[in-house]
C-alpha cells in the first residue's frame, strides 16, 4: 500500500507540445478535463511517499500493475528526462522517478550538513520499492545516484531485479582509484571558474546551466529547460538549497564509507551501464570499469552523450533498459 500525501496531482504532457501547453489538474478539485486534451498525451502522477522515515517526492508514469522501474534522481528526479520515462512506460513498465533527500519534493533539512549517509540513501531506494507496493524493481541511477544504486543493489539485493547505471563510477566522490580516469582537468577548470549565478533568479540559473552544458557535452537547451523546472520545484528560496538542487552539492559533504567497488563482483542482477564517450566529469573509462566488475553487465557507450542523457538518445537507452 502506498503511503502518499493527499496533495496528489495528475500531470498530462503532450509529446508535441511546448512548455506552454503543459497543464496540471488537482485530483481533489473536481475539475473536468476535456477528452480532446487527452489525445496524444502521456499521463503521470506526482505525489510524495513515506519510506525509511522520510518523505520522498515521486512521479509515476504508466500503469500500476506493470513491472516497476525505479529511477533515483541525481539528485533530483528531473535528471531522468521525460522522454526516457515516457518511452519506458510505453514499453509496459510502471516508471517511478524520485528526488533524493534534500532535493525537490523530498524531505529537505540542510543540504550543507546532511544528517544521513550514502547507506541511508540506498536504504531509501529499497524501502520505496515496498512502499510502492512492489516486490522488486529495476533500479536506475544517474551520476551520483548511480552510486546510490550500486550500494542499494549490494546491500538490499532482494529488492531489485535489474540495474541501470548512467554516467557514474564505482567509487565515491573524492580521490579516484589509480586505474580510473579522473575528471578532465581543463573542463573542470572551465566549469568551476565561472561566477556563480544569483540562485534566486530563475532565468540566471537556467542560463548558467545552459552555459555549463556545452562544456559538459550536453544539450544546452535541454539543460536550460531542466534547470528552470528544477528551480520551480525547489522547496526553499534559500540560495544554498537552490544550489544543492541544481548541482548536487550535498554529495561533497556526504559520508560514503565504506568502499563498495570490491563487492561489485557479488552482483548477479542483469545490469546496463550507459556512458557518454564525451563525458568529461566521469570519463568513459569509469563506465568500462563498472561493466568489467559486474558479471552480468552490458556496456552501452553513446558517442554524442556527455554527462546527461539527451532526449535524442532516449530511444536507444530505453530499448536497452527494456531488454534487461
Amino acid at each position: 500500500m502506498v503511503r502518499a500525501s493527499v496533495r496528489k496531482r495528475i500531470r498530462m504532457r503532450s509529446r508535441l507540445a511546448d512548455d506552454a501547453d503543459e497543464f496540471r489538474v488537482d485530483l481533489g478539485s473536481g475539475g473536468v478535463v476535456e477528452p480532446s486534451r487527452w489525445e496524444g498525451t502521456t499521463m503521470s502522477t506526482m505525489t510524495s511517499v513515506r519510506a525509511n522515515g522520510v518523505e520522498l517526492g515521486v512521479e509515476t508514469f504508466g500503469r500500476d500493475d506493470d513491472p516497476l522501474v525505479l529511477l533515483a534522481g541525481g539528485p533530483t528526479m528531473l535528471s531522468w528526462p521525460d522522454s526516457v520515462c515516457e518511452r519506458l512506460a510505453a514499453g509496459d513498465r510502471r516508471v517511478v522517478r524520485y528526488d533524493l533527500r534534500d532535493c525537490g519534493a523530498s524531505t529537505t533539512v540542510d543540504p550543507e550538513a546532511p544528517g544521513y549517509n550514502l547507506r541511508d540513501l540506498a536504504a531509501d531506494a529499497a524501502a520505496l520499492v515496498g512502499a510502492l507496493g512492489a516486490v522488486t524493481a529495476h533500479l536506475g541511477g544517474v551520476g551520483v545516484s548511480g552510486m546510490v544504486a550500486q550500494v542499494a543493489a549490494l546491500d538490499h539485493s532482494n529488492a531489485f531485479s535489474a540495474l541501470t547505471l548512467v554516467s557514474t563510477r564505482p567509487v565515491a566522490p573524492g580521490p579516484v582509484d589509480d586505474d580510473l580516469p579522473d575528471h578532465d582537468a581543463a573542463t573542470m577548470d572551465a566549469v568551476f571558474s565561472r561566477p556563480m549565478p544569483d540562485w534566486t533568479d530563475r532565468s540566471a540559473v537556467a542560463a548558467f546551466a545552459a552555459d555549463g552544458a556545452e562544456l559538459l557535452g550536453n544539450d544546452p537547451e535541454q539543460a536550460r529547460a531542466t534547470a528552470a523546472r528544477i528551480w520551480d520545484r525547489t522547496p526553499s528560496s534559500e540560495p544554498s538549497v537552490h544550489q544543492a538542487n541544481q548541482l548536487g552539492m550535498v554529495f561533497a559533504r556526504l559520508d560514503c564509507a565504506p568502499r563498495w567497488r570490491e563487492r561489485l563482483g557479488e552482483l548477479r542482477l542483469p545490469t546496463l551501464v550507459v556512458h557518454g564517450r564525451a563525458d568529461p566529469f566521469f570519463p568513459v573509462g569509469n563506465g568500462q570499469a563498472l561493466a568489467d566488475a559486474i558479471p552480468a553487465a552490458r556496456l552501452l557507450v553513446l558517442d554524442d552523450m556527455g554527462t546527461a542523457v539527451r532526449d535524442a538518445t532516449a530511444d536507444e537507452v530505453t530499448a536497452a533498459m527494456l531488454a534487461l
